[in-house]
Order: C-alpha cells, then sequence, then structure tokens
C-alpha cells in the first residue's frame, strides 16, 4: 500500500509541476504578445504625433541639409552693410587694392568725366557706361564702351590717360565703379544711355527722353 501511495504522489507531482510549466510558458506568451501590442501602440503614435509631452525621443542621425549645389557652386554671402546715404557707402567701401581690367576702365570714366560731381553725379555716369556695355548697340565691355569713337573727350586716340592715383578723388571713383558694378545704390539715371553737361545742347538729345538732371549732368535713356 505504501508503494502504491509513493507511486500516485510522484504522479500527481509531476502532473502538478507539468501544469505549473504550461503555465509559465502561457505567461510569458502573453507577456511577450503584450509587448509587441505595446510596440505597435508606440509606433502609432510617434506617426501620429500623439506621443506623450514628458517622453523622450531621439533620432537615429542627423538630418543635413545641403544648400550648395554641384552646378551653382557655394553660395557667397556678402557682409550686410548699414548705411543710410551714399557718402557712407563710398567710406565703407575697400579702395585699397588696384584696379584691372573693366573695372579699371569704369573706375577712370567716373574720375575723368565727374569727379567735380556730386556722388550721386558720379555714380549716374558709372550707370550709363554698364548700362551701355550691356546693351546690343554698344561694346559689350566697360573699356570698349570707354574708348569708343567720339564718345568721351578725355580719350585721345582709344588711349585713357591715367588718374593721379594718390588723391582723394581717385580713391572716391574707385569706390562708386565697384558700387555700380555690383549695383549697391539706386541712382535717378538707372537706365540711362547718354549724358551731356547742361550747358550745351546737343542735337541728338531732341530724339532721346530725360531721366534726371544732376548737378551738372543731363542723363537720358
Amino acid at each position: 500500500m505504501i508503494a502504491g501511495f509513493v507511486r500516485v504522489g510522484v504522479i500527481a507531482s509531476a502532473v502538478t509541476l507539468f501544469g505549473a510549466t504550461l503555465g509559465t510558458i502561457a505567461e510569458g506568451a502573453r507577456a511577450q504578445d503584450q509587448g509587441v501590442a505595446e510596440e505597435a501602440r508606440t509606433i502609432d503614435q510617434i506617426s501620429s504625433g500623439n506621443t506623450a509631452a514628458n517622453e523622450v525621443r531621439f533620432v537615429a542621425s542627423p538630418v543635413v541639409q545641403d544648400t550648395d549645389t554641384a552646378e551653382d557652386g557655394p553660395a557667397i554671402v556678402l557682409p550686410p552693410v548699414d548705411v543710410s546715404n551714399l557718402r557712407e557707402l563710398v567710406a565703407q567701401t575697400e579702395t585699397g587694392d588696384a584696379l584691372t581690367g573693366d573695372l579699371k576702365c569704369l573706375a577712370q570714366a567716373v574720375y575723368f568725366e565727374s569727379r567735380g560731381e556730386p556722388l550721386a553725379g558720379q555714380l549716374a555716369v558709372a550707370r550709363v557706361i554698364i548700362n551701355r556695355a550691356e546693351s546690343a548697340s554698344f561694346p559689350d565691355s566697360y573699356c570698349g564702351v570707354v574708348r569708343q569713337r567720339a564718345q568721351f573727350s578725355f580719350v585721345r586716340g582709344g588711349r585713357i590717360p591715367e588718374p593721379n592715383r594718390n588723391s582723394v578723388a581717385w580713391q572716391r571713383a574707385k569706390a562708386i565703379a565697384q558700387i555700380a558694378e555690383r549695383d549697391m545704390w539706386d541712382s535717378d539715371a538707372e537706365d540711362a544711355l547718354y549724358f551731356h553737361a547742361t550747358h550745351v545742347r546737343p542735337r541728338w538729345a531732341r530724339s532721346k527722353v530725360a531721366r534726371a538732371t544732376i548737378d551738372s549732368h543731363i542723363f537720358y535713356r
């Protein structure tokens, strides 16, 4: 009898242990299912923007926006210029480096044609030369415009004379040339192609439209 009870007890214990094991496995499966469901809900919340206010979120890798393009090259950003008038802009414009090529021809024209004029008049002269270079009716460079036959009285035989490089007037002319070239300041003669002194009345002026009179020059389109 004792042996029979022992066998029955052993079997009962085994059955109990087996049931407990099954229960543990089932509990683990339920926990795993709950974890998957919770993860799915979290993903849905993040996708819809319904995350809790105090929830910490991480970005795996930074988002970099490349502003340069291979075709255009890197963007060049010029520092802002804070000025209230043309005189201040001229004072802030760098004139230490020697000008070459077209920009020098532009500055020479400003110097010889208008160095006695106010800055607005000098800028207007520079605009005329730039506008001519951009027009199909004139040479396509500043030097070509200035050297064009019978256009500027200071040009002799196609030769542009040298200015007084140590003069304040030359430094101003260089600054004005750069300001006009970069279109940094508006001119009253913005689209003008012609000009003459106020003390003369050339015949060609009758067929042109006057744009502005600045000191001793009249500008036309």
